[in-house]
């Protein structure tokens, strides 16, 4: 909404000055100007020609209560593909059904029936086609649409391709259909549709895959527990009502004092039966028919700051967890014998255990401090450090080759007491100061780059690989690797020059 107030209100254009983009944003309504139609009605009988033009102006119906003072957002400089397609006339389908005959290798005739729709008439479609939610959807429908035939044509066999249906599961929502769903249920308007939309998602009740948003386990735990006892609040019909009183209290329909006292009678009524029945989940232990194998006492279903976990009644004596693969609202479905299997450390054979940190759950090793072996929980396990000959240049004491987020490096085993970590160089002096040598970094993203070891004295940096090899074009003193479909050249950095050289091949050994 703050990208669209400021194209609202005005971007610099130059000479221009601030150029306003789109007309006013805070409205839901579908209503273009008379002076807008008129330009699009001329341009598309002078682009499409008079087929595609419709008698007169397409009008569509504004839903209940829709903030029509302002007409619809569009944008006020150039007319995009969905306003013109919006004032073409329809396209046309005919549905039909191609019946192809086929003999056999025994002599009887069979028939083979393909029902669809054939286009007659691109209509809008000459211009714009709504996108799909996903992929298949496109595809299914791709595979209806029948090509132009006429009767008599011989086909050429191609194959046969027996499939079989199933029912499935309406797809998740993304936020095109979620806004839809919204406006359908009458919950929201315009300008807190993306407010709700960032409120899920950065209190993780959903989390996003593939563009569509997923429950998370914390979303539909908090969602049973509020209605659980606010019920009657957390309805749709609800909700809906409530938005259309603050219609009426705006237009003076309704006193706002009257609408609020309503509110908080309900609501004063639901908190109170809340406080003394809603379900505790934070000190919840939910009995399972399972038995700690450290210590034997039985095992309960436990909620912690990452989630819902299984552990030891005998705690603090026995600090034994385990892994919840289920989500806690469908534990009561789940068999919880088939759990999974007790995870063994690959480097000393001790049992895993499930452990917490600040980025997330995970397995770690039971013979810590002596094996420091850690696995992500659906990972592979973390390697154990592996000693190496060298000295810490900082303590005196042995390097390790460790293994982190981005891949293996060097440093000391003295960690946390001495925190030096091996800088892994490139073999070339830096090309800016001379002095320092060229080091490989990575940003907090995890994308690497090159720097000198001298920084902050030295700020050069570098995305690709700096090669000590001297620009022949512009004199650069070094030239950076890139790597192209055609191979790795050497680029040289100035702006101004770009020239390419094919990077040399590596010479393999005898």
């Amino acid at each position: 909404m703050m990208l669209a107030q400021r194209l609202y209100e005005g971007i610099e254009m130059g000479k221009e000055g601030a150029v306003g983009l789109i007309t006013y944003m805070r409205t839901d309504s579908t209503r273009v100007s008379d002076d807008a139609i008129r330009d699009l009605r001329d341009y598309i009988a002078e682009r499409y020609g008079k087929d595609f033009l419709p008698e007169s102006a397409n009008v569509y119906k504004s839903k209940k209560d829709a903030q029509d003072a302002h007409e619809a957002i569009r944008p006020t400089s150039m007319a995009l593909a969905p306003e013109i397609a919006s004032q073409m006339m329809p396209a046309l389908y005919d549905q039909t059904s191609i019946d192809a005959a086929a003999k056999g290798k025994n002599g009887l005739e069979y028939i083979f029936r393909a029902t669809g729709s054939v286009l007659k008439f691109e209509g809008f479609l000459k211009v714009y086609q709504e996108g799909k939610d996903q992929s298949d959807e496109e595809d299914e429908e791709l595979k209806h649409r029948l090509p132009v035939v006429t009767e008599g044509e011989l086909l050429r066999f191609r194959a046969i391709l027996p499939e079989q249906h199933f029912t499935e599961p309406p797809p998740r929502y993304n936020e095109a259909t979620l806004v839809k769903r919204l406006e359908a249920d009458g919950v929201g308007r315009p300008s807190t549709y993306a407010s709700i939309i960032s409120t899920i998602l950065e209190r993780e009740y959903v989390r996003k895959e593939g563009g569509r948003f997923l429950p998370s386990e914390l979303g539909m735990v908090v969602t049973d527990l509020l209605l659980e006892s606010f019920d009657d609040i957390f309805d749709v019909t609800y909700t809906a009502r409530m938005e259309e009183e603050l219609d009426d209290i705006e237009e003076g329909k309704i006193d706002w004092r009257a609408a609020m006292a309503e509110f908080y009678e309900r609501f004063d009524k639901d908190l109170k039966h809340a406080e003394e029945h809603m379900t505790d989940i934070k000190r919840m232990e939910k009995p399972t028919d399972l038995i700690c194998e450290k210590c034997g006492k039985p095992l309960v279903i436990k909620w912690g700051k990452h989630g819902s976990f299984i552990a030891c009644t005998g705690y603090p004596d026995c600090t034994y967890t385990r892994e919840l693969t289920v989500d806690l609202p469908d534990v009561d479905k789940a068999d919880l014998t088939e759990q999974g299997e007790t995870e063994y450390c690959e480097n000393c054979g001790r049992p895993m255990v499930l452990k917490k940190g600040r980025f997330g759950t995970f397995f770690a090793c039971t013979g810590f401090p002596d094996c420091k072996t850690t696995k992500q929980i659906g990972g592979t396990q973390k390697k154990a450090d592996q000693p190496l000959d060298e000295k810490c240049p900082q303590c005196g004491n042995n390097l390790v080759l460790k293994t982190g987020r981005f891949g293996e490096f060097t440093a000391c085993s003295n960690y946390p007491a001495c925190k030096y970590v091996k800088q892994k160089t490139i073999g070339m002096k830096c090309p800016e100061c001379s002095e320092g040598e060229i080091i490989e970094r990575r940003s907090k993203k995890g994308r690497t780059f090159y720097g000198c070891n001298r920084y902050p004295d030295c700020n050069f940096v570098s995305w690709g690989k700096p090669v000590a090899e001297k620009c022949p074009e512009c004199g650069s003193p070094y030239m950076v690797e890139k790597w192209l479909k055609a191979g790795a050249v050497w680029q040289c950095p100035n702006a101004e020059c770009k020239h390419k050289l094919p990077a040399p091949q590596p010479v393999l050994a005898q």
